[in-house]
Formats: structure tokens, C-alpha cells, sequence
């Protein structure tokens, strides 16, 4: 590939090159080779809670199926436990094991939400992803500034409205308590 763009292989630059891309590209794939029940670790608590469980701003990276071009964003992930709920902590290593594979966004949402589902038999699950995709913002169409959002709601979240509302509002809280964070702050410290 190196010769085929115009480069010498040999130059001191690129002679590791190979051995660097195939070693980053088994790190960026490793979530072909995840096994589910081994991430989860047995972390399925049964508690008497049937009130929404959020994990949000999810850190993701992944890479584009179509042209092998990064994308990243943030995941939300929330579901109401029937009777158990997951380790906080395995929804971000689920999130993982799924981004880390060729992808499509639109797939690895659906991806989340049906292990969730499968795991653990919730009540609802829901899964937000927001992706920026290189493979839109280097090449083709060019736009810097596009995102992509995809979401898969399954029972509560897709049959009830409210409970649907309820999510996504509370998802989109961060933004709206940073920018409160300094006056409240602020006021905390007034003293008389």
C-alpha cells in the first residue's frame, strides 16, 4: 500500500509502519474477539429497583465499515431493571466491546440495546449514540461540523412516551447544569 501511494517503504519513517498499523488495527477491532459474559463478570445484581438507570456521555470510538475511517462520539445508555440490574461500570465495557469492531453506528446502537435486553430481561432499554464520522468530515461530503445521532428504544422507552421523554431530558442535563455550575458555585461562596 505504502509503494502503491508513491512512498518508500524503506525510508526510516515507514519501514515499522506495517507493523505499527497491524498492531493498532487488532487493538481497534479487539471487539470481535470480546466474549459478552466475561465483560459483564457475572455483575448482574437482583435488587428490588424498578426506577430508570442512566449511564451517559459515554466515550466511543470506532471505525467506519464502509471506508475504515474513525468515528466517535458519546453513548447514553439507560434501562428500568425488571429484576436485576448490571455493574455501572460494564456499560461503558459494553459500549466498548461493539465500538471496537468495523461498524455502522445505526448497528452498534441496536447492538447495545439488544445485549442489554438479552442480559438481563429489563423492562425497557434505551441507547443514544452521537457520532462524528470522519469518513463525512475528511472526505466526500466535507462538513466539519455534522454529527450523527441514532437511538434504539425497546419496551418502556418505545411504547410509553413519557417514559421516553423522561430519558432523553435527563440525558441532555449535562449541558444544562455545567453552564449552571459556576453561579451556583458562586453562590456557595458568598459570605456575609
Amino acid at each position: 500500500m505504502l509503494a502503491e501511494l508513491g512512498e518508500d517503504p524503506d525510508r526510516e519513517g515507514l519501514v515499522r509502519t506495517p507493523l505499527r498499523v497491524e498492531k493498532a488495527f487488532k487493538f481497534l477491532t479487539s471487539g470481535y474477539a470480546a466474549d459478552i459474559d466475561a465483560v459483564l463478570n457475572d455483575a448482574l445484581f437482583t435488587v428490588d429497583y424498578n426506577e430508570m438507570v442512566i449511564v451517559k456521555d459515554i466515550d466511543f470510538y470506532s471505525l467506519c465499515e464502509h471506508h475504515l475511517l474513525p468515528f466517535f462520539g458519546k453513548c447514553h445508555v439507560a434501562y428500568i431493571p425488571r429484576t436485576q440490574v448490571i455493574g455501572l461500570s460494564k456499560i461503558p465495557r459494553l459500549v466498548e466491546v461493539f465500538a471496537r469492531r468495523l461498524q455502522i453506528q445505526e448497528r452498534m446502537t441496536n447492538q447495545i440495546a439488544e445485549t442489554i435486553r438479552e442480559k438481563i430481561d429489563p423492562l425497557g432499554v434505551a441507547v443514544v449514540v452521537e457520532g462524528t464520522h470522519l469518513c463525512m468530515s475528511m472526505r466526500g461530503v466535507e462538513k466539519q461540523n455534522s454529527f450523527a445521532v441514532t437511538s434504539a428504544m425497546l419496551g418502556a422507552f418505545r411504547d410509553s412516551s413519557r417514559t421516553r421523554m423522561e430519558f432523553l431530558e435527563l440525558v441532555k442535563l449535562r449541558g444544562a447544569s455545567q453552564t449552571m455550575l459556576p453561579a451556583i458555585a458562586g453562590l456557595s461562596c458568598v459570605v456575609d
